[in-house]
């Protein structure tokens, strides 16, 4: 082919280009303008007890061995990481889109036409040698391979690509999400089992408390000394103390069943250390800077990774405003006897077509997606901001919650301290009748409740780190 030929072909298509482009919407780039404060506190410190694998994090072999089996049976662990292979999967199909597509094809056809037909009278009238004429019906056999190419010339399918590994790895940041949330909520379930086996130890004792109160009235009336109104609300205490016990006896049931449907199981019972949970002591807190989070947190790398994934389509969607170039090739053997099939070069066919093609006129569909897609674009990068905020005040509100906590259970554990000073020497009193049942009734359940509200706090104090260590980024790697 010349020169001629050729710019006779490249000018029209370079022509029809330049008029489709003029009306291309141009892309607007969007990057976030809101960042991270620099400090959580007054301290710059780096050290980030996200760092700390959970197994080194928990300290208890029981709550270990718990997250160890949720992290394998978990059901919706499981099926997030079917996510990861649906999008491992398109990944795939979209860079089959690059290739060419290769098809091998075989056909076997008949065709009869009629005599008074243009073509059955000029086979007819053809003067053809002996065995040379054309069958009447008339055979046809075909062996061949094919090829269809789009040449992505405006990387609209290389974006493509892109796009879906780029949401690959945002699931797999998704992933990470659901782990560390996992852990959480199995830590935070079993804090809560500890905490309602203490309150069920308190409830018991304080019953064997009221029933020695009980006797010691009953032997009073006896005496003439008390009435039967006493009898009576120390008696209604104890039935009172009792409901409490069947009421924490089924809650310890509901969270059994709660961790053992975080493990994949069916019902059975949690093992644990039933040994004294206010004894245990809080692990020490190093938050780092906020900047950290970016880097830390699965849920903030997803989104950074959806906003990545959502630019990318809309120059996907941008490029369907160009022409687009299609080249499709064929070769193979095609005769009207099986025998003359393979007969060199008479049953050889051959072809190769470039299609050039794109948008003139109603490009409304082409608008609709474009305009869509950096609707979707902008929807990412606000969702974006949302989980970078959210993160930064998650982390500040269990920091106040970790600090103000502390000094509550300070204050819980001297209240207890007193009461239960309060209790030995209100029974003391009352054995000496210088006190009605009525104050030592109420030493009681003052003493009660607050031992109650005590190991609820201990319990938050408990959740609050592993909240902390969660919000911070912690648990996944």
């Amino acid at each position: 082919m010349n020169k001629y030929n050729i710019n006779r072909i490249i000018i029209p298509i370079a022509i029809c280009c330049a008029v489709i482009s003029c009306k291309v919407p141009s892309i607007v780039e969007l990057n976030s303008s809101k960042k991270v404060p620099e400090l959580y506190t007054n301290s710059n410190d780096t050290t980030n007890i996200s760092s700390i694998t959970w197994r080194n994090f928990f300290k208890d072999p029981y709550l270990v061995n718990l997250i160890d089996e949720a992290l394998k049976n978990n059901q919706e662990l499981n099926i997030t990481l079917q996510e990861i292979e649906i999008a491992k999967n398109d990944i795939r199909m979209r860079k089959g889109a690059l290739l060419p597509s290769v098809g091998l094809g075989a056909g076997a056809g008949i065709d009869k036409v009629g005599r008074y037909t243009s073509q059955g009278a000029g086979d007819a009238s053809t003067e053809i040698m002996p065995e040379k004429e054309v069958p009447d019906p008339l055979s046809d056999f075909k062996l061949g391979a094919y090829a269809h190419w789009e040449v992505d010339i405006w990387k609209k399918l290389r974006n493509s690509k892109k796009a879906a590994v780029t949401r690959y790895l945002s699931t797999i940041e998704g992933k990470n999400f659901v782990l560390t949330n996992l852990i959480a909520e199995v830590a935070d379930s079993y804090y809560e089992l500890l905490s309602l086996d203490t309150q069920l130890e308190i409830v018991r004792q304080n019953i064997l408390l009221q029933n020695n109160a009980l006797e010691i009235v009953k032997v009073q009336k006896e005496a003439a000394r008390a009435t039967e109104l006493g009898v009576q609300k120390f008696q209604a205490e104890v039935l009172s103390s009792k409901n409490k016990e069947y009421v924490i006896l089924q809650n310890i049931k509901e969270v059994e069943n709660r961790i053992n449907f975080l493990l994949g199981r069916y019902p059975q019972e949690i093992n644990r250390d039933k040994s004294d949970f206010l004894s245990l002591k809080p692990a020490y807190i190093n938050s780092g800077i906020p900047a950290q989070l970016l880097a830390n947190r699965p849920d903030i790398k997803q989104a950074e990774l959806d906003l990545a994934a959502a630019k990318l389509d809309v120059r996907v969607a941008r490029a369907e405003f160009y022409p687009s170039l299609e080249i499709s090739s064929a070769v193979g053997f095609n005769a009207f006897k099986p025998n003359y099939l393979f007969t060199m070069p008479e049953s050889l066919i051959y072809s190769l077509v470039g299609d050039i093609a794109g948008p003139l006129i109603n490009k409304n569909a082409i608008k609709a997606e474009f305009n869509n897609a950096n609707a979707r674009q902008i929807q990412a990068l606000f969702n974006y901001e949302k989980t970078v905020l959210n993160a930064y005040l998650e982390v500040v509100t269990q920091l106040s919650k970790i600090s103000n906590l502390e000094k509550s259970y300070g204050l819980k554990s001297q209240q207890v301290d007193a009461l239960n000073k309060s209790i030995s020497i209100s029974n003391d009193l009352f054995k000496s009748a210088r006190v009605d049942y009525f104050e030592v009734l109420m030493t009681q359940r003052d003493a009660l409740e607050t031992k109650l509200e005590l190991v609820d706090t201990k319990k938050e104090q408990m959740t609050a780190v592993v909240h902390i260590y969660r919000n911070l980024g912690g648990g996944w790697k």
